[in-house]
């Protein structure tokens, strides 16, 4: 009996050693517990967007050439000038398409002659040529003699030798008449191959004037006075720079999102501390199968004489107006070895969340939905001192 008291006051002794340790340890536990304010997760509507890089491109860039080859004359223009439409930017020394023209005109002026025709009747077609006039009347008296030599004949006043003789001449009369005709249309055939060669050399002749093919700026000048060049050497370079072409290669995750008319803002390191916009115009009709990108080329909306081509610009593209997701404060992501975190606070405890980079605007950050709702507590201050399962005790 008196083992039996003592182990029930054995008993009695540790219980009550329990429960005096019991508040020391929640108050200890309490006391190590960091104090850290609170805020709620948020369900927010946002515009989604795409951050990409493009480039700005030229509108047109062409090398200007002459198709006539020859010395230059004379250079009108030089680097970073500007140049309208129909200006003359380059002059060839013409005097020696000068003398061919002469020449070509001379020749066809003599082809001319031939035919009856001045200077200026090119175009006519004559129905008959003094040659042929000549080899029609012939033609007309020998058939003339051939048929009373016919009559003479039967009646017995010629002999057979001098009816044959007329005709063989008549024959011949008609064979000459018919070379003359066939003479015309050599000639006529020999005119118009004149006129297209003088005509060819009037073009080569325009072509040593070149003017230039839009309005543009001039981006490089390759050619100096007095310098020969071949047909089709490039002589200058030219930009137009308005409007500029934007080109962007787009993911292909949200290609699908990119549409004729979809608009876009960017921005150049070139011009610090602006933003620009432009709309898609064009679309490639497939997706790279290397890079997995779609190419999109859109134009600026307003004309900005600081932008010019060549500049690399980071572009914004818009995806979704009004998507719904989870937001958390900004003051609530904490930010180290350029990962971003958060602490949600369950039972007391700190949780850590990783997450990526998401939507961010008007002091609200996107959250993973899948790992935080709407009305979860998150950590706001004192984020550099949590770990995973730190207790906590939170305040609003």
């Amino acid at each position: 009996m008196r083992g039996a008291g003592l182990v029930v006051a054995l008993f009695a002794a540790g219980c009550s050693r329990q429960a005096q340790q019991q508040p020391v340890e929640a108050a200890a536990r309490k006391a190590d517990a960091i104090a850290v304010k609170v805020a709620r997760a948020e369900l927010r509507r946002v515009e989604r967007s795409l951050n990409v890089t493009g480039s700005l491109a030229a509108d047109e860039t062409v090398n200007v050439s002459s198709e006539a080859p020859g010395r230059i004359a004379e250079v009108r223009v030089d680097f970073g000038h500007q140049v309208r439409k129909g200006d003359v930017i380059i002059e060839i020394d013409k005097q020696e398409y000068l003398l061919q023209l002469e020449r070509s005109r001379a020749a066809l002026a003599q082809a001319l002659a031939r035919v009856g025709l001045d200077p200026g009747q090119e175009e006519m077609t004559p129905d008959s040529t003094p040659a042929i006039r000549q080899a029609q009347a012939q033609l007309e008296d020998a058939r003339f003699k051939r048929d009373s030599s016919t009559r003479l004949y039967k009646s017995g006043d010629i002999s057979q030798e001098r009816h044959n003789e007329l005709e063989k001449t008549f024959r011949a009369r008609q064979a000459a008449f018919d070379a003359a005709r066939d003479e015309l249309r050599t000639q006529l055939a020999a005119i118009r191959a004149m006129r297209a060669e003088l005509r060819l050399v009037e073009k080569r002749l325009n072509d040593a004037t070149v003017r230039a093919p839009f309005d543009a700026a001039v981006s490089a000048r390759l050619v100096s006075p007095g310098q020969y060049v071949k047909d089709n050497a490039p002589l200058v370079t030219l930009v137009k720079t308005h409007p500029l072409r934007l080109r962007v290669e787009v993911p292909e995750s949200a290609a699908g999102e990119v549409r004729i008319g979809t608009q876009l803002s960017f921005t150049s390191e070139g011009v610090p501390g602006a933003e620009f916009r432009a709309v898609v115009r064009e679309l490639n009709p497939s997706v790279d199968p290397r890079s997995r990108s779609l190419t999109v080329e859109a134009r600026p909306v307003a004309l900005d004489a600081r932008l010019r081509p060549g500049l690399f610009v980071q572009v914004r593209l818009v995806v979704e107006r009004e998507a719904q997701v989870v937001t958390v404060p900004r003051e609530a992501v904490y930010t180290v070895a350029g990962l971003n975190k958060i602490f949600l606070i369950r039972e007391g405890r700190a949780v850590e969340l990783r997450i990526p980079p998401g939507l961010a605007g008007d002091g609200w950050v996107e959250a993973p939905g899948d790992k935080i709702r709407p009305g979860d507590s998150v950590a706001v201050t004192n984020l550099a001192t949590l770990v995973d399962g730190a207790p906590v005790t939170a305040g609003g």
